[in-house]
């Protein structure tokens, strides 16, 4: 057969598919409409391709010279040869299906376009056309060679940014160069040995149920005169791998869901049984890192499921944060209502505590009912005081465990909880409830419909406070298996409930920010961004946030309290002004004084809220690190005439140039917003593009609004 090129396009990305003489399929470019191929700098141009889908098979090894330990390599992914393509067409998306085969199985590449931004969504699927079982160990949701192929010095001239997340320190972007991660020129491409495969490579992987601890599953790859920018997520609440290494000259990226190596992932495939891999999106612009951020935003937007939530960005109180602290009583919760209406807000949220008589519930949760103790007229009667105030009550819940004490824990089937060799997996004093298992959903659409129906929750917080990193093998092929099929059920059972419940406001949170990826996101309305409690740390969460999830879905507390000075209580509602506010703190003692301050930045969210849900953001100082001394967040408004800039000073001089390149050549009004009456200076600078700004406080934080005149 001759090579043919199968391309699908949108208004927004071209993705083609090259198919050789031989019926090999490699995915060949993903580029910007309109935009000019890169020149082919590197020698290996035209073979810098990898495989487009990299399977690996029980008692199949690795080619020559290629590692085991990398998602390239493996002998099946060359054997795979054409067989059909078709392309399928959505509703503002194109889907090319490229279906390959060999003598034991077929493998379909499944690569979505969208007309609103250069972004590819990719995933994989796997058949068993043979007459015995197989085992798989590995199937890539992407991979792609020739990311650097423009560039001479490929090794120099790109750079590769993974961002951390740790609990209380999420979102934290750290920039490398590519030979200090081992990728590099070291001569061995082109050499009568053919050791071209990729020998080096960096990879960032997670394992366990904390699908976000450690680093987001994302990466950026950008050269370093911003004519070019990689970006990529991986779209899994669970386990996942990226990688990027050098392949003939060149860097690639393969990314997808748990492995073998990684993840103790096998999967047994019975004849004619087949399975498809977690998404991985793939955004290129042909310019700097927030384009490319720019796009992967509107992507989120475009694949996540509709809610009011994220349209009207209503104001939501949280009892927790710097205020209750897990420890909520009907006294208590009443002191704060008044002041919670007064400050604006519109949802009331009792978080952990409201279902247990005393402060040692951690090991005892799992039935759900609310504690007699604390509340003397119950629950029920004390969301209805909420509703009447005005306010949409709201309930926090961990809906995947029970507490080994629990009565709970011996009313399910042995096989609704995680298990390995036929124990209960235990994990800080809970187990973990699978949700595969129909008892386990059946249960607790029960728990929420009561809460629901009888008590008049329209919120509810749903956190997840452990890790469980081994999986689970009770009717699984492998714990990584079963814990992957957990995965989905759970997602399954959450896009119930929407079906259900409308209406219905669900908050995604897991120990602050440590389930933050669009597998959830896709599925919740909001995410729970930090469990920091320290506002002047928080800023440079703030400040990142947008790379992780869309403005109008991160939660960001604001925690006044009376002790604090009038400066950082400012800089707490500042932190949250630019995405949702997760209102919190003191409210009931604050002075007069502090509450006009709080309640005056709750007045101007609710002033600029409407520009948010389509707002995109940029970053005048640079992405964020964690001990800057002064940090600045920019969002622009869909029509590109309104701009908030958000800026801290957090140490250093009086004052900071932002760059503000956008707007360069514009006549613009600066205008600060909050805290109004505090003290700063602005000044713009049409020709350079350049707020100026001066502040008096070493810690103090303030949002401007500019408007091109």
């Amino acid at each position: 057969m001759s090579s043919q090129t199968i391309s699908v396009e949108s208004s927004a990305l071209q993705v083609d598919v090259l198919i050789d003489e031989d019926g090999s399929a490699y995915l060949q470019q993903v580029i910007p409409r309109g935009s000019t191929p890169r020149p082919a700098a590197s020698k290996y141009f035209k073979t810098s391709h990898a495989p487009l889908v990299e399977v690996r098979l029980a008692g199949e090894g690795t080619e020559k010279h290629k590692s085991s330990k990398t998602l390239v390599g493996s002998y099946v992914g060359p054997r795979l040869k054409y067989k059909s393509h078709e392309i399928h067409t959505g509703a503002g998306s194109k889907t090319l299906n490229v279906t390959l085969e060999d003598s034991k199985i077929v493998v379909t590449s499944h690569l979505t376009v969208y007309d609103s931004t250069p972004v590819v969504r990719s995933t994989a699927s796997i058949q068993n056309k043979g007459d015995t079982d197989i085992i798989v160990t590995q199937l890539t949701s992407l991979v792609l060679g020739g990311l650097t192929t423009g560039s001479q010095k490929w090794w120099a001239d790109y750079t590769l940014s993974v961002p951390n997340n740790s609990w209380f320190r999420e979102a934290q972007w750290i920039e490398h160069d590519l030979p200090s991660l081992g990728v590099d020129d070291y001569g061995a491409y082109g050499r009568p040995e053919n050791h071209w495969a990729s020998i080096a490579h960096y990879a960032v992987s997670n394992r366990g149920t904390f699908s976000t601890e450690g680093h987001l599953p994302m990466g950026l790859l950008k050269r370093h005169d911003n004519a070019e920018t990689w970006l990529w997520q991986v779209e899994n609440n669970g386990s996942w791998r990226w990688e990027i290494g050098d392949w003939k000259d060149s860097v690639y990226l393969a990314a997808g869901g748990p492995i073998e190596t990684d993840h103790d992932w096998r999967l047994k495939l019975s004849p004619g049984e087949q399975f498809t891999t977690v998404p991985v999106a793939l955004s290129h612009v042909l310019g700097g890192y927030e384009a490319a951020f720019s796009a992967l935003t509107q992507y989120r937007r475009t694949i996540r499921r509709k809610h009011t939530d994220n349209k009207t960005l209503p104001i939501i109180f949280n009892d927790y944060m710097n205020c209750l602290m897990g420890d909520p009583t009907d006294e208590k919760i009443l002191a704060l209502v008044d002041p919670v209406v007064r400050a604006g807000a519109e949802y009331f949220v009792i978080d952990c505590g409201w279902y247990a008589d005393d402060a040692g519930w951690w090991d005892d949760v799992g039935e759900w009912e609310p504690s007699k103790k604390r509340f003397s007229k119950g629950l029920k009667h004390l969301l209805a005081q909420l509703k009447e105030k005005g306010l949409t009550p709201g309930l926090w819940i961990e809906p995947e465990v029970i507490g080994v004490n629990s009565v709970v824990a011996n009313q399910l089937p042995p096989e609704a909880f995680f298990q390995r060799d036929g124990h209960r997996i235990v994990e800080r004093g809970r187990y973990q409830l699978d949700f595969r298992h129909p008892a386990v959903r059946e249960r607790m659409h029960g728990i929420i419909h009561r809460l629901v129906t009888e008590f008049g929750a329209g919120y509810f917080k749903f956190d997840y406070n452990i890790e469980v990193t081994q999986g689970t093998d009770i009717n699984a092929s492998s714990p990584g298996a079963g814990q992957l099929d957990h995965n989905r059920a759970y997602l399954g059972w959450v896009n119930e409930l929407h079906d259900r419940f409308p209406d219905l406001v669900i908050e995604n949170c897991s120990s602050g920010a440590q389930r933050m990826d669009y597998a959830m996101l896709a599925t919740h309305a909001l995410q729970s961004t930090s469990d920091q409690q320290d506002p002047d740390r928080y800023a440079a969460i703030s400040a990142a946030l947008p790379t992780a999830v869309t403005p109008e879905q991160g939660a960001t507390w604001a925690y006044p309290q009376p002790a604090w000075d009038d400066e950082t209580n400012a800089l707490t509602v500042v932190n949250s002004l630019l995405g949702r506010i997760h209102l919190s703190g003191r409210l009931d003692i604050l002075s007069e004084k502090q509450f006009a301050i709080i309640k005056e930045g709750m007045d101007v969210y609710r002033d600029i809220r409407g520009d948010l849900p389509t707002a995109t953001a940029f970053w005048p100082l640079g992405l964020p690190h964690w001990h800057d001394e002064w940090l600045a967040l920019g969002m622009t408004a869909e029509s590109g005439k309104t701009v908030y800039v958000s800026v801290w000073r957090r140490g250093g001089s009086d004052s900071i140039e932002l760059s503000i390149s956008k707007l360069k050549g514009h006549e613009v009004k600066s205008e600060l917003l909050y805290p109004k009456t505090f003290g700063a200076e602005s000044e713009w600078d049409a020709i350079e593009g350049v707020l100026k700004v001066k502040v008096p406080s070493e810690l103090c934080a303030r949002l401007f609004r500019l408007t091109v005149s």
